[in-house]
């Protein structure tokens, strides 16, 4: 698995944040997503697919293959 972030269109909601605090923080300035781990463990995967699915602004895409960018 592996999580990629699109910053430029973050509206700074932190549901991800909330969700998935082991993966996710916010920038203190304007509460923009940070990802912590772009390969997270086993154990945070489901988290990682919740803040995908809860993000409101759906920046936040989970790939299957490693390094394998949609688009």
């Amino acid at each position: 698995m592996w999580v990629q972030v699109h910053r430029d269109k973050c509206i700074g909601s932190g549901v991800c944040a909330l969700v998935a605090p082991d993966l996710f923080d916010q920038r203190d300035d304007d509460g923009v997503v940070i990802l912590l781990d772009e390969y997270p463990p086993a154990r945070l995967r489901e988290a990682a697919y919740e803040a995908a699915t809860r993000c409101p602004a759906a920046v936040i895409e989970i790939h299957t293959n490693r390094g394998a960018a949609s688009g």
